[in-house]
């Protein structure tokens, strides 16, 4: 794909809008355009009393987790299965038995139990998920975790979007370009590959210097960036694997400085150190980290597949959960936990339960939203071929709809539009705003 966009301000040539400071410099250019300049002014000061900018982690589930066997457990009922439920610092409401340490800490989150989504395959779902909008042949859209870099200046010298033990599909920047790709890491117990040089510093500084010169020099015509006319694509990102390779901000990616305490509550598990890594990460400035579970797809054996993977996520969520509120990051960081869909209520000849989309869980927390709450229900018994599965939940929320939610509590104007390099005018979501699910 064409990088459309190399640069990490939010300004990009590319994209045409009208922002506060871009309204602040052209009203100061009339002299009869007082109450314009002091207009600007007003919403500059405005600006600067603003909350700091506020992150998102994403524990994304990949292979869709059966909402009956986490967050919306039936017990006794003809589609509860095998699973016992236990209570939560809710009161009066239960989840699986299996993530007994994520109850004792559901006190921060916003848990809804009724979403909807019109994509059952697992890439098709993923990416509407992760980007609030279906698939279609004539544009790429760009992760959550995407937009949010684009919307803030880059003030940090590692990068600000990160995937910890990403699988077949990571989020990355669409149209807003590859630079807006997560970067991507796997056990944070094993040293980040590439950062080290394998030359002399004379060796290197030579290749940094005269050959990257010979190397530009004819490659660059034509080949500029959108916003920097004097280097390449290559040449940027040369200069940030550099800039990253010498600085002192590696250190967020260190788990060994927790403690043996602090890596104990995560569990010991590579998903575990990856919510610790993200923690260590958001603090440090990055604005969004994905950590993904994968191994979700319970098409046989699903009660036991469903159970072990409880098992690790939910040490990890308790402590992430914990570990946020302790350290004064869940009021400045939006969390979400989810995966592509449901399973089936009913389950199949293999003991299995199958794709459903149709009524499912995710949970939130941080940022904005409600915390102690609960939004949305699923019914106790249905037909998986009825006409109108949806009859399945009541107060549906929508894909769309989440999205432009999230957009919300990240402080992001999901209606703003902007026009891609195509010439085509997007909405950053086309949703509607749920305020059942912000405090």
């Amino acid at each position: 794909m064409h990088n459309y966009a190399n640069s990490d301000s939010p300004a990009c040539t590319g994209f045409k809008r009208l922002n506060r400071r871009s309204f602040a410099h052209v009203s100061s250019l009339g002299a009869g355009s007082l109450w314009l300049t002091q207009l600007a002014e007003r919403l500059a000061k405005a600006d600067e009393k603003k909350q700091p900018p506020k992150s998102l982690l994403m524990i994304w589930l990949q292979g869709g987790p059966s909402q009956l066997d986490t967050f919306d457990p039936h017990v006794g009922t003809k589609i509860g299965g095998d699973v016992k439920s236990v209570s939560t610092a809710i009161k009066g409401i239960e989840i699986a038995e299996t993530l007994a340490a994520t109850a004792n800490q559901l006190q921060h989150a916003c848990l809804v139990r009724s979403m909807i989504s019109k994509e059952g395959d697992h890439e098709r779902a993923t990416y509407h998920l992760k980007t609030g909008w279906r698939p279609e042949p004539t544009v790429v859209h760009p992760a959550i975790g995407s937009v949010l870099c684009y919307q803030s200046a880059n003030n940090i010298e590692i990068p600000r979007h990160v995937s910890i033990l990403p699988s077949q599909w990571p989020a990355r920047g669409g149209f807003l370009g590859p630079s807006y790709d997560a970067f991507q890491i796997g056990d944070p117990a094993e040293p980040i590959p590439n950062l080290t040089s394998r030359v002399s510093d004379g060796q290197l500084k030579n290749r940094l210097g005269p050959l990257l010169d010979t190397l530009e020099s004819e490659f660059q015509r034509g080949r500029l960036s959108n916003l920097d006319r004097e280097r390449t694509v290559h040449r940027i990102a040369t200069e940030r694997a550099v800039t990253m390779m010498n600085s002192e901000q590696l250190t967020a990616f260190d788990i060994k400085a927790e403690g043996e305490t602090t890596l104990k509550q995560f569990g010991d598990t590579s998903f575990g150190r990856g919510c610790l890594a993200a923690i260590r990460l958001l603090a440090a400035g990055v604005r969004c980290v994905e950590v993904e579970l994968t191994g979700w797809d319970s098409h046989i054996n699903n009660h036991n597949l469903q159970a072990s993977n409880a098992k690790v996520l939910d040490a990890a969520l308790a402590a992430t959960l914990s570990e946020l509120s302790k350290r004064g990051l869940l009021d400045n960081t939006v969390v979400f936990c989810g995966g592509e869909f449901g399973r089936t209520p009913r389950g199949n000849p293999a003991e299995g339960r199958d794709h459903w989309p149709h009524g499912f869980s995710v949970l939130l927390a941080g940022g904005g939203f409600r915390r102690g709450h609960v939004h949305g229900a699923t019914a106790a018994d249905v037909d998986d071929k009825a006409n109108d599965p949806t009859s399945y939940v009541a107060d549906p929320v929508t894909v769309p709809d989440l999205h432009a939610t999230l957009l919300h509590a990240l402080g992001v104007n999901f209606q703003e539009e902007m026009i891609t390099p195509i010439g085509r005018p997007m909405k950053w979501s086309d949703g509607k705003l749920v305020p059942q699910l912000l405090s």
